[in-house]
């Protein structure tokens, strides 16, 4: 026994989803989801079952041979025109007939006979295949005097009675042609999220309002269109630590030291080319002196650009696995939350995920804290020396931070950010994944742990560096690099913009 997943494009009648599920039953197939919205899509059904590999075949078969299998996500061409009809009894009952023997589902229909043009019916028609658009019209245009007001091949103009189909042409602008078996397979992921969303009392549109946004967002924000914060900080007299605080997700930070440059934290993969054209703005050019690189966490927009660095890549042992597993719950009491594991493939695709290739794990704790944080090993970048922490999983399962107190640094991973500091922008994107999950982090408990245990570090680092001139600096992975200023955090430093359209950079503009 084996669970497969289908999706079925029936007639909008009575008795259409009886006939499938007595196809299912009898193959012996035992539906584990079903999901039909008709406030989505009036005719698109998602199903799960539990059956042998043969029932499976045969329930397919047999779905395929009623026309009610959908194997494939064909965009429609959609046309809307004007026909003259005469005013007589049967006219409109004749003009039906052509466009229901040419397959057409019609989306608009209009006609008063008491109006400006009491002869004149405008239509608008979803149809799969150009050829029969040609065939209608050349039928039509025997009989009728015809206006055609639109015709679209490439299905942007499709309306709600095709839902799923219009989803998946918007999905393909955005990662361009692909297999019909992953569009199936990524609209039914979406439909899965869609209905848990509702159970919670969501509306289901928003969830793939949600998808789509967060794929134009960073399409929209790359290229000419690429910009990021930039923050730079001397740490020694010969050793520099940038930010880059990019348009979406997670910044990047840099240690420039005379021989070597480390890298934390590496941004979404579809940044890469407009990253290194920041990183030659501001001195680290190819980055031929890159020594090595940490992860802090799984998440796409810390680490989805690693594989384009042929370096040693530093992270947890948990890291690697969500990385291997595409579940960013993995290890999680949320590990089999739909949501979460949805969510991961979601925005690794859209981001262009590019996985590290010489990976180096962590080794396990040995007993050494700080406070209550597991210390698993150092990095060095010249001649600092920072502590890797292990986190409790709040965030996400292998999250670490890295500390120096002699240098006052304390990388917060997202456990400590620096949210009035993000620009609306950034904010509204965050917002997006807080919706599709829920919640950001895995467990929220130990999330307000982790928090109380690094703030309480970055006070203690405060207190050894009174007098010296110098404070703790919480590098939060998203936000400005910042300082505790009775409590809260407070942006440390000058803070530029870099403006990738305009190859310059201005100051305040954050």
């Amino acid at each position: 026994m084996g669970k497969f997943s289908f999706i079925a494009h029936m007639p909008d009648a009575p008795g259409s989803l009886h006939r499938a599920a007595e196809i299912i039953k009898k193959y012996d197939g035992n539906i584990n989801r079903i999901q039909f919205d008709r406030r989505i899509d009036p005719g698109t059904v998602f199903y799960e079952v539990t059956a042998t590999g043969e029932s499976y075949r045969k329930i397919t078969d047999e779905l395929a041979a009623i026309g009610y299998l959908q194997s494939s996500i064909k965009p429609l061409d959609f046309l809307k025109f004007c026909v003259y009809l005469p005013h007589q009894p049967g006219a409109l009952y004749e003009f039906l007939s052509y466009t229901t023997s040419a397959g057409a589902n019609i989306a608009l229909i209009d006609f008063d006979d008491k109006g400006r043009h009491p002869n004149r019916l405008t239509v608008s028609l979803n149809l799969e295949q150009s050829t029969v658009v040609d065939e209608l019209l050349d039928q039509l245009k025997s009989r009728y005097r015809l206006e055609i007001i639109e015709y679209d091949k490439t299905g942007r103009h499709l309306d709600d009675t095709v839902f799923y189909v219009r989803y998946a042409q918007e999905v393909r602008d955005l990662i361009g042609e692909s297999e019909e078996a992953f569009l199936l397979s990524f609209m039914a992921d979406t439909n899965h999220i869609a209905q848990e969303l509702t159970d919670r009392g969501f509306d289901p549109r928003k969830a793939f309002d949600c998808v789509l946004t967060t794929g134009r967002t960073l399409n929209a924000t790359n290229g000419d269109r690429f910009y990021a914060d930039v923050q730079q900080f001397p740490l020694t007299p010969d050793t520099t630590l940038f930010c880059f605080q990019l348009p979406c997700g997670g910044s990047i930070f840099l240690i420039q030291a005379p021989d070597e440059l480390v890298m934390i934290d590496t941004g979404y993969g579809i940044y890469h080319d407009a990253v290194m054209a920041m990183f030659s703005h501001y001195g680290p050019g190819n980055l031929r002196n890159l020594s090595r690189i940490v992860i802090t966490h799984a998440d796409g927009d810390h680490c989805g650009a690693a594989g384009f660095f042929k370096v040693p890549v530093f992270l947890h042992k948990d890291t690697l696995e969500i990385i291997r597993t595409n579940n960013r719950a993995y290890g999680s009491r949320n590990q089999e939350s739909v949501l979460e594991e949805f969510y991961t493939k979601m925005i690794n695709l859209f981001s262009g995920f590019n996985p590290p290739e010489d990976s180096r794990v962590f080794p396990d704790p040995a007993g050494a804290t700080r406070g209550t944080l597991p210390v698993i090993g150092t990095v060095r970048a010249g001649e600092i020396i920072l502590e890797v922490l292990e986190g409790l999983g709040g965030h996400t399962c292998g999250q670490v931070f890295l500390y120096s107190p002699a240098h006052g640094l304390l990388f917060a991973a997202d456990t400590v950010i620096n949210f009035s500091s993000l620009s609306r922008e950034r904010a509204d994107y965050s917002s997006l994944a807080a919706f599709l999950v829920t919640s950001v982090n895995v467990n929220s408990e130990l999330a307000k742990q982790e928090r109380t245990a690094l703030l309480a570090l970055a006070e203690e680092t405060d207190r050894t560096l009174a007098g010296t001139g110098r404070r703790c600096l919480i590098c939060g992975g998203h936000g400005a690099v910042s300082v505790l200023e009775n409590g809260k955090l407070v942006p440390s430093g000058d803070i530029k913009r870099y403006d990738a359209g305009k190859k310059n950079e201005q100051a305040g503009t954050n």
